[in-house]
């Protein structure tokens, strides 16, 4: 079951093959990748250091999803991005990878969403998921710029490293389904799926493979079925979100998303659309779709919620250092089952449904403690897609070349010093001359798919509206 894709939250080490229980990925050699997001663009070589799925959520209910709920003219105004903090920055044109990880084609106004307008007609931003979306990226980034042989040298690293992915792609997969309550598959939607996830996915899939050829000498061969390094969410996004109408006429559809994840776990899979990750991450797909406005609201005006979050991230650090030593951190990239893991049945399921409740706990700490109200970092939030894309390349040549090599024999300090290369390479790749430079590869004019852009309202030089 193993892919070949290195996942958003992992290490930029590579899997050399299946864990075998405590196996360990040859040091940063990239075999697979994991993500970033994707909405319209996410949100994420070798094997990749994942998030785990995880089904329950802080604040959503497992209550089935009403036919049409969310979407359609009927329940809300359906447009690119609508719902707050989904939508394009100001001026952007309609369509564009601006809130490409997590989230991008159509999203929803709900009613609750208080109607805000930013003075066009359009809804207005929300920075808070603006925010949430890039920490969410700068932690991917940061994952990635640490190599396997550092994360498993240290036990500080290691316990660093299975803190952030604990949480960081369910919650990036959780903003994306809930990006795309809206999409009912009418063709403009298509179309716009087409343009903003598919045609980029081919396109960083051969860019990948190039970069692969030249910093590890592998031969030039493109997999296209088989997602390589962060093209992995691209990938399940594209398939996530064809099947939100079915996920509006099954009963109960977080509880069956979440047996489905499990049964994919004890299943053997192949690696075609990263189908292993695309099946045991849907939990957090369907609980997004299950999301509404209000529920992001409690985690934000609720005070005992925000004053316990800095808690329970902390209690997450406390005991991934104690657990450290004895984990394998394979268990959370979702590429590898039970078999792969060494694990027979009954273990592998308690261990997977531990993994659902302890993620459900951070990722909702964590967005209790993201940004209310417009920072810096809210811009880059509508352009997340551009990061998650680009990083992997650099992240790919810096192992491969071995260009942070002399930092791997420092542990923590070495991985100090890798962090703040990541969050620094996270703001670079989100800026407007980088995003120009850029859009054509991430962004790509279609012909039948896309429309001419106008001069101004490009998602490269816009700002983001705030409500």
């Amino acid at each position: 079951m193993a892919s070949k894709i290195i996942d958003p939250a992992g290490p930029g080490g590579t899997d050399g093959g299946p864990p075998a229980g405590s196996g360990v990925p040859a040091d940063g050699v990239p075999v697979d990748g994991p993500a970033a997001e994707g909405g319209a663009g996410a949100a994420p070589a070798a094997a990749e250091p994942g998030a785990r799925a995880g089904s329950g959520a802080p604040v959503a209910s497992a209550a089935p999803l009403a036919p049409g709920a969310g979407a359609g003219p009927e329940a809300a105004a359906v447009g690119h991005g609508a719902v707050a903090g989904s939508g394009p920055p100001a001026g952007a044109a309609p369509g564009t990878a601006d809130d490409a990880v997590p989230g991008v084609t159509d999203g929803v106004t709900d009613s609750s969403a208080g109607g805000a307008s930013d003075g066009t007609g359009r809804p207005a931003r929300d920075p808070f998921l603006d925010n949430a979306k890039f920490l969410l990226i700068v932690l991917v980034v940061i994952g990635h710029s640490w190599p396997m042989g550092l994360v498993e040298g240290s036990r500080t690293v290691k316990a660093g490293y299975l803190w952030i992915s604990a949480f960081h792609m369910p919650a990036f997969i959780l903003l994306s389904g809930y990006f795309s309550r809206g999409f009912t598959g009418r063709p403009a939607q298509l179309r716009k799926l087409v343009a903003g996830v598919l045609v980029p996915y081919l396109v960083f899939e051969v860019l990948y493979t190039a970069v692969e050829t030249a910093a590890w000498g592998k031969p030039f061969r493109l997999t296209l079925a088989e997602p390589t390094f962060v093209c992995w969410f691209l990938a399940a996004l594209f398939v996530w979100r064809l099947t939100v109408p079915l996920w509006r006429v099954i009963p109960w559809p977080l509880p069956v998303a979440v047996l489905v994840s499990l049964a994919a776990g004890t299943s053997t899979l192949g690696d075609d659309l990263a189908l292993p990750r695309v099946l045991m991450f849907l939990p957090w797909f369907v609980l997004g779709l299950a999301l509404r406005p209000a529920h992001f609201a409690r985690l934000r005006t609720s005070g005992p919620l925000r004053w316990c979050a800095p808690l329970v991230l902390a209690a997450g650090g406390v005991a991934a250092y104690a657990l450290a030593p004895g984990t394998d951190v394979h268990w959370l990239w979702m590429s590898y089952g039970q078999a792969e893991l060494g694990a027979s049945t009954l273990p592998y399921l308690l261990v997977r449904l531990a993994l659902f409740a302890v993620t459900a706990l951070l990722t909702g700490a964590f967005l209790a403690v993201v940004p209310r109200r417009t920072r810096w970092i809210t811009a880059f939030g509508a352009v997340t897609l551009y990061p998650y894309l680009l990083h992997g390349l650099l992240t790919t040549a810096a192992h491969g070349y071995g260009w942070d090599a002399p930092l791997r024999p420092l542990g923590p300090l070495g991985a100090g010093l890798l962090t703040v290369c990541g969050a620094a390479v996270a703001v670079l790749l989100s800026t407007a001359p980088v995003r120009r430079l850029a859009r054509p590869l991430i962004e790509p004019p279609v012909p039948g798919l896309t429309r001419p852009r106008r001069r101004g309202r490009s998602p490269g030089t816009s700002e983001p509206r705030t409500a």
